[in-house]
C-alpha cells in the first residue's frame, strides 16, 4: 500500500467507497470539488500491486488547523492498518504545514471509528446532540493537538 495525494482518475472509486460507507454520501461532483480546493488535503490508499484506491482521508488545512471531513476504507480491506496509515499521511503534512491541531466529528455509534481515533491520541472535545441524519445521531467531537 501506498499513500498518494487524491487525483481525478481517484474518483469514480472514491464515490462508490462514499456511497458503501456513509448514508449521506460525498458526491463524485463534491470529491471533484475538492481537486480545486486549495484548502482540501486528500490522501488517498492505493494498494501497490494494482494501483487501486483502497481508502482514504480528507482535510482542510484553515491557518493553523486541519478538519479532518472524511476518513473511508473499503469493507474488504478494513482492519489492515490503512486508516492508521492514512492518518499517518495527513499527520505528517500537518507537521511540514505547521498545523497546531487536528480536529474531527464522529456518529456516536461508529464504535470501530471511536477506538482508531482514541487509540491514534485523540480527544472527546464535544457533543453535537442529533446532528447526523439518516438515522439521527449525536456527533462526537474529538481533537488531536500536535
Amino acid at each position: 500500500m501506498r499513500i498518494v495525494p487524491m487525483r481525478a482518475d481517484h474518483l469514480d472509486a472514491l464515490a462508490e467507497l462514499e456511497s458503501k460507507t456513509f448514508s449521506l454520501p460525498w458526491s463524485y461532483d463534491a470529491l471533484a470539488e475538492e481537486l480545486q480546493n486549495p484548502l482540501a488535503v486528500f490522501r488517498v490508499a492505493e494498494d501497490a500491486e494494482t494501483g487501486e484506491a483502497v481508502g482514504y482521508i480528507g482535510m482542510h488545512h484553515i491557518l493553523d488547523e486541519g478538519m479532518v471531513t472524511n476518513v473511508a476504507v473499503r469493507p474488504d480491506c478494513r482492519r489492515r492498518g490503512i486508516a492508521t496509515a492514512l492518518l499517518d499521511g495527513v499527520c505528517a503534512y500537518a507537521e511540514e504545514s505547521d498545523i497546531a491541531r487536528l480536529m474531527l466529528e464522529v456518529r456516536a455509534g461508529n464504535v470501530a471509528a471511536i477506538a482508531l481515533y482514541e487509540g491514534y491520541g485523540f480527544e472527546v472535545a464535544g457533543m453535537r446532540p442529533e446532528f447526523y441524519e439518516s438515522p439521527k445521531e449525536d456527533a462526537v467531537l474529538y481533537t488531536l493537538t500536535l
